[in-house]
């Protein structure tokens, strides 16, 4: 608890006592007022002010008003014990809502705890200091000690360790960096010491934009959340001047038939109204099922931009994805060699060759070998553009690359049956054999389609600028339903366009990416969902969605969050309004009592936040 929040509990529990006491004691008239004004003021002093401050500023009518008319209307007809018990629970129920509220914005208060204090940089002398993370420049070499936060994005140059990135992703499993990795800001060096090539600047890292996604996650409203700000504002005003009639117009009836008037039992009655209309439970807990959902899905490597997202996404039929980076790796890999010589020397000879080359594929060659080259046995060098590279390697004379390098040097080759990009090899002006190298799945894809399927979605697309055999290899594998290749981003733009026009009205599209050619759709789709981790920059800020360690998984997953979540809040707006129409009545009528009025109000507002509550948690499948 906060000590705002220990004042207030010390403040019910003198309160409630002083009112048991005066309960059990003999007194009556101006004893019994003076004394019952003692718990009340305690207790109902900061709402009175509250309501005060209101009129001021001509804002009159919100709860704080209604509270307090209620109460000081009842203690003026001599019913003390009721005026202060309904300021008493009324105080309970804030006490638990602010807790609630606490509750809630822990996953998000525990993510603000990744942003930098500050960069430490080495000065002439050798010696650290400590800076402000935005006077860092980019290519600025900066130390990480065990313990700390990586200020900036950039890339290791010196040093291995061990990252925690539960912050920023949701996953407890730590990470194992060393000299040439990529490392992210807000993640925490866990054992050795770290220098780190910034290549972001401060206000361009990852943790920047995280806390900047959060920090205006509320400003984006659903659509529920305006209904009941608009539901509020004319609410409340209409049940105040209903409980001004109920008090006044009755008696005045009667005055004019000659009954008897009954003007303190009618002014009980508006009292008892204006208890009950107090429209609490929907002001908080509607928005605070929204911050819930978003809390929650956060502390899972989910961020969502707005409550207006979670809305949107809890209708999500069509989910279509990019391929590269998406639901595979992004990584060339050597998937087969096939050779007459032994592997380990046609890969050995390959990656002597294609050592000296910056080429994806030539990286993922010299990986696959995954041994320290030898490169002052490599000379006479030559990159053929689009075709390979030829070298001298131990003294043999090795060619790598593609069919058209075969050709020139008079080869015939084979057509693997393989999907993937090959890499044929002479050794010596004779045929050698072949690699094929591949982008991979990645390992949680297969299950987040079923995932997918699993929570509802219809449709599951994919649209790729790769070759077709490859893509629909890569759909068969994952049991996509459609898929469209040899795309340019404006084709993508063209299909997703094409899928909004025959998707069910109030049905959602999702479009999940991670490239700079993914924004435009990423746009133009619903809901845009981005991958954080390794998804490019424009990607991120075009995404509705960003999901922190670029697990598809977790697409399924945060469907199920924004259905909880919105199941919750119908659930609330249904209760609140039903409970308070019926009470409202019996008020009216004369049924109801202060106390009803008082679970009218505070008890179904407890209830509603205690069932808003339930979307911070969301069990694992």
């Amino acid at each position: 608890m906060t000590k705002k929040q220990k004042k207030v509990l010390y403040r019910i529990i003198i309160s409630a006592v002083l009112l048991i006491v005066l309960r059990f004691l003999p007194i009556s008239g101006w004893i019994s007022f003076v004394l019952y004004m003692v718990p009340y003021l305690i207790i109902g002093y900061d709402i009175l002010k509250k309501a005060w401050k209101g009129i001021l500023n001509k804002e009159v009518f919100d709860e704080n008003f209604l509270m307090a008319v209620a109460t000081v209307g009842a203690i003026l007809l001599g019913d003390y014990v009721e005026g202060t018990a309904v300021m008493l629970f009324y105080q309970i129920g804030e006490l638990f809502q602010s807790y609630a509220v606490g509750r809630s914005r822990k996953n998000i208060t525990a993510l603000m705890d990744i942003r930098p204090d500050y960069a430490n940089i080495e000065n002439e002398n050798g010696e650290l200091e400590q800076v402000d993370p935005d006077d860092v420049v980019i290519g600025t070499v900066i130390v990480v000690k065990p313990g700390e936060k990586l200020p900036i994005d950039g890339r290791i140059v010196e040093g291995s360790s061990t990252l925690n990135t539960s912050a920023l992703t949701g996953e407890s499993l730590p990470r194992e960096v060393g000299i040439g990795d990529e490392v992210i800001s807000g993640c925490v060096n866990l054992t050795g010491l770290l220098k780190v090539e910034t290549t972001k600047e401060f206000g361009e890292s990852t943790v920047s934009k995280i806390l900047d996604l959060v920090e205006n996650s509320s400003m984006k409203k659903s659509r529920s959340e305006n209904f009941i700000s608009k539901f509020a504002r004319y609410y409340t005003p209409a049940v105040c001047y209903s409980a001004l009639v109920l008090a006044i117009l009755p008696p005045l009836v009667n005055l004019l038939m000659g009954n008897p008037v009954n003007l303190g039992e009618w002014v009980t009655r508006a009292l008892t109204f204006l208890v009950i209309s107090c429209p609490c439970a929907l002001v908080i807990s509607i928005p605070l099922s929204f911050f819930g959902g978003i809390g929650g899905a956060s502390s899972r490597g989910i961020l969502i931009k707005g409550s207006n997202y979670l809305e949107t996404l809890a209708t999500t039929e069509t989910v279509v994805f990019d391929k590269t980076g998406t639901l595979t790796k992004g990584v060339f890999q050597v998937v087969k060699i096939v050779t007459e010589m032994s592997e380990e020397e046609l890969l050995s000879l390959t990656a002597h060759a294609e050592s000296y080359s910056n080429h994806p594929i030539s990286k993922s060659i010299v990986e696959a070998y995954g041994k320290d080259l030898n490169t002052s046995e490599v000379s006479d060098i030559q990159e053929i553009s689009g075709h390979g590279v030829k070298a001298l390697c131990f003294g043999k004379e090795v060619a790598a690359g593609n069919e058209k390098l075969m050709r020139t040097m008079g080869l015939s080759v084979p057509q693997p049956e393989e999907d993937g990009t090959v890499i044929y090899v002479a050794v010596d002006g004779s045929f050698a054999g072949y690699l094929v190298i591949a982008d991979t799945l990645k390992p949680e894809a297969r299950k987040a389609m079923a995932a997918l399927k699993k929570v509802g979605v219809k449709k599951l697309v994919m649209l790729t600028g790769d070759k077709k055999n490859v893509a629909e290899k890569i759909a068969s594998q994952l049991s996509i339903d459609m898929v469209k290749s040899e795309l340019l981003p404006a084709d993508k733009v063209t299909e997703v366009e094409k899928l909004l026009a025959g998707k069910r009205k109030g049905k959602a599209l999702a479009f999940v990416g991670d490239g700079i050619n993914d924004a435009p759709v990423l746009s133009r789709a619903d809901i845009g969902i981005a991958m954080g981790a390794m998804g490019s920059d424009a990607a991120i800020e075009a995404a509705d969605i960003v999901l922190m360690d670029d697990n598809p998984e977790k697409i399924g997953l945060a469907i199920r969050i924004s259905r909880k979540c919105m199941g919750i809040v119908y659930q609330n707006i249904v209760f609140a309004l039903g409970v308070k129409a019926i009470c409202l009545i019996l008020g009216a009528i004369g049924i109801a009592n202060m106390w009803l009025a008082i679970f009218a109000d505070v008890g179904v507002m407890v209830l509603a936040v205690l069932n808003a509550i339930r979307c911070l948690y969301i069990k694992n499948e």
